[in-house]
């Protein structure tokens, strides 16, 4: 029988590695937008906080701070439930500490990746906007934003690779991904070797999925914008 069985638990076990991802992703590109808008201000409050994040955040492994989020994390709010009136024990779901500190930590990978891209787009474009009556939220959203995402498509997808990967740190705060299932299948087995295989292989097949998405996605905004060659 194909790895004895345990193929659905593995298959079981990417989906929600994929939905971690994902999830993640979402959460990385708000604070990563956020991130970029703020370093790239006149505000040196909020430069400076934009500054300190991507400092601290990047240095910092990210087991450290999965394990932080997690449990120190769980500490704060049993900590602070009984003076808010609730007494029973609250556990903090491992899908949501995932997500959390997943997307926090490619938040600060992301903010420098869409801040390069602002500052390819011209200035000329913005000030076209401007002149033509345009608001600079109207500026941001109708012209910034789309010529900064063909120029971010490389660093988001790089981050993406890197992302998709690092999922299996949550392996350590109990839930229950790929690689979760390929060592509780390895354990049951005693054939390591196979089932990491295997999850290597999920793993490589998704990168290449995305590989190739975001080649086409590339392609698509590109469409009508002429490259000069050296």
């Amino acid at each position: 029988m194909l790895l004895h069985g345990f193929l659905p638990s593995l298959l079981d076990g990417a989906t929600v590695t994929l939905a971690v991802a994902l999830s993640s992703l979402g959460i990385a590109a708000l604070l990563g937008l956020a991130g970029a808008l703020a370093k790239l201000s006149r505000s040196r409050v909020a430069r400076a906080v934009a500054g300190t994040y991507t400092t601290l955040i990047r240095g910092v492994p990210d087991l450290v701070l999965m394990l932080l989020v997690f449990y120190g994390g769980q500490l704060g709010v049993n900590t602070l439930a009984p003076m808010l009136g609730h007494e029973d024990y609250i556990d903090i779901d491992p899908f949501v500490a995932g997500v959390l500190t997943i997307g926090f930590i490619f938040g600060a990978y992301l903010t420098e990746a869409f801040r390069g891209a602002f500052l390819a787009v011209p200035p000329g474009q913005r000030e076209a906007g401007l002149a033509f009556g345009m608001s600079p939220r109207q500026v941001l959203w109708r012209i910034t934003l789309p010529q900064m995402l063909r120029h971010a498509l490389p660093g988001i997808s790089n981050n993406w690779l890197v992302l998709i990967k690092s999922t299996a740190i949550v392996s350590v705060i109990g839930l229950s991904d790929l690689m979760t299932r390929g060592q509780q299948a390895a354990g049951t087995t005693r054939e390591p070797f196979s089932f990491y295989l295997a999850v290597a292989v999920i793993y490589l097949l998704f990168t290449s999925a995305s590989e190739l998405t975001f080649a086409w996605a590339q392609k698509r905004l590109a469409v009508g914008v002429k490259e000069g060659r050296l």
